[in-house]
């Protein structure tokens, strides 16, 4: 059984047992969260739901397991001739989500 629905404007495909990671929520780890906006939710059967836009009664468990940093970027500015140049390095903050259930 898998779902797919939607946090901080992205999609996510999750189903039960997987690792997610998702936008930095201001939670404890060890705290269960709750995805109400599911779009679509099967159960790996042919059987497919889908919401228009979202699937009612629909929800995605899981539990906070901690906060991390993402693998840094570098973005890289560069003008010829003008002896300039500029770089910067990025790390994006997310929290790392254990999907428990799928209620459907």
């Amino acid at each position: 059984m898998y779902a797919v629905f939607k946090d901080g404007g992205k999609q996510y495909r999750a189903s039960s047992g997987d690792r997610i990671e998702i936008e930095l929520r201001d939670a404890a780890p060890g705290q269960e969260i709750q995805f109400d906006q599911v779009l679509m939710v099967s159960d790996g059967g042919g059987n497919i739901r889908v919401g228009q836009p979202l699937v009612e009664g629909a929800t995605v468990v899981g539990k906070i397991e901690g906060h991390e940093k993402g693998k840094k970027t570098y973005s890289v500015h560069f003008r010829r001739k003008k002896n300039s140049r500029s770089k910067k390095g990025h790390r994006q903050q997310f929290t790392r989500v254990i999907v428990e259930e799928i209620r459907a």
